[in-house]
């Protein structure tokens, strides 16, 4: 299917449906594979090195069937009929975007907030961050969905296009299980340290440029918004790097000078006390009044994440039509 006509296609699928949970979806089979693979790979008493490849082969096998399952799912699909290839292009494309799923989730956890259920909305937001949620107030859950949708819009939204605009749907779902590996096994801590460190490395370089990428819109984003253009490139360029990740910090930062609030610093998880720099440090704690306006600069982004991407679908496309 024409790339320039797939990647609007997705993208109003993944709005209109979002991400239903009772939907089968690719990403818990990755998951399935990724844990079982696990079970498989990993020994009693494995040295360092052990854990390191073993981790590696782990990592190289579920992107690469990732990829090879769905590109000779889509051409099965296509020999059988061109309805049924462009049905099961578009769906497995449509699994790889999150941009509605996002909203919908920090919206509810804000929802609770309105309600004065601050119980209810640290619930909430533990389905979607990893930090322990449970003693968090309105300012640290403000900024906890701040940061989540920022961050988000570079695993969810603009990445997947941009891999998608690159190599199609068996990329983007190549890209995923890389998420995916990284959420379930890319930990720094005693468990996963070198286990996943191939998982985390891979991660950080398939994010490389989606994330300064989402940076870049969420700046561009701020001024459809009117929220602060100078103040989205001037942390971003300042605060970018101050994140443990290479990545994340370049659209979280983006948007705190975007929001002009206060985000990073430390968390705890599972317990244990995560200190972390602070980024946009001349700003207050934010509010939810500014979560909601980061909920609409992503949307923002989504749009101009696709605008991007269809344009470069439209540049490779005819250059190999030359």
């Amino acid at each position: 299917m024409n790339r320039c006509l797939l990647l609007p296609t997705v993208c109003v699928a993944d709005q209109v449906a979002g991400d239903p949970e009772w939907l089968p979806h690719p990403v818990r089979l990755m998951g399935w594979a990724i844990a079982n693979g696990e079970t498989l790979l990993r020994q009693p008493d494995q040295s360092d090195a052990s854990e390191l490849l073993a981790g590696a082969a782990l990592s190289a096998t579920v992107v690469t069937a990732s990829y090879f399952l769905a590109r000779l799912t889509i051409a099965a699909a296509y020999r059988r009929s061109k309805l049924q290839g462009w049905l099961t292009e578009v769906g497995l494309g449509w699994t790889c975007l999150a941009a509605r799923c996002l909203q919908d989730e920090a919206s509810l956890v804000l929802a609770a907030l309105d309600k004065g259920d601050i119980l209810r909305a640290r619930r909430r937001l533990a389905r979607t961050v990893g930090r322990d949620t449970a003693n968090l107030d309105i300012h640290e859950i403000s900024r906890a969905v701040i940061e989540t949708v920022a961050e988000s819009a570079c695993d969810g939204v603009v990445a997947p296009l941009f891999y998608m605009s690159l190599g199609g749907v068996p990329l983007a779902m190549a890209y995923k299980a890389v998420n995916t590996l990284d959420s379930m096994i890319g930990h720094a801590d005693t468990r996963y340290f070198y286990f996943g460190k191939a998982a985390a490395r891979l991660d950080d370089a398939a994010n490389f440029v989606p994330a300064r990428l989402t940076a870049l819109a969420i700046v561009a984003a701020a001024w459809l918004s009117k929220a602060n253009v100078r103040g989205a490139w001037e942390v971003w360029l300042r605060d970018g790097k101050k994140h443990k990740s290479p990545n994340a910090g370049q659209p979280e930062s983006a948007m705190a000078g975007a929001l002009g609030v206060q985000l990073g610093g430390a968390n705890f998880y599972a317990g244990e006390f995560m200190p972390a720099e602070p980024i946009g440090d001349e700003f207050l704690a934010p509010q939810p009044h500014h979560a909601r306006k980061a909920i609409r600069i992503v949307s923002a982004v989504a749009l101009l994440g696709l605008g991007a991407g269809v344009l470069l679908s439209g540049l490779l496309r005819s250059r190999r039509a030359k």
